[in-house]
């Protein structure tokens, strides 16, 4: 489920923080779900607590979980609010990609019909 690919380039606790963003994202984890502590996962991973830490930390930073002091770290509900920096920092990259993709011809109704695909899954639209 959370298993670290230690052949990948990327740093352990970006994998673990895009895996656990992941199962956010698709409703494997449930909204004020509790997620195992720094401890457990550590021990579950085989990795240094202080890499799960940075991964919750940067989770938290981004709003996808919340701590509560001496209960845990839990999965924020949609209907918080996300901080506008990291909406701002989306749309950036969204911006970039888009202009990357102009670049390389490819149809702006494909792209418009791929964002309106993410929306269906995610049943925001129908």
């Amino acid at each position: 489920m959370l298993q670290p690919d230690f052949r990948d380039r990327r740093p352990l606790h970006e994998q673990i923080k895009e895996k656990i963003k992941t199962l956010i994202i698709r409703g494997v984890l449930k909204p004020d779900e509790r997620i195992p502590s720094v401890r457990e996962l550590a021990q579950m991973l085989t990795v240094n607590p202080n890499t799960i830490q940075k991964a919750y930390k940067d989770l938290e930073a981004e709003g996808f979980i919340y701590s509560i002091r001496a209960k845990g770290s839990f999965v924020t509900p949609q209907n918080r609010s996300t901080p506008n920096h990291r909406r701002e920092e989306l749309l950036r990259e969204l911006e970039r990609n888009v202009s990357e993709l102009m670049y390389l011809n490819e149809p702006v109704e494909h792209l418009i019909e791929t964002v309106r695909t993410i929306y269906r899954k995610g049943g925001l639209i129908e």
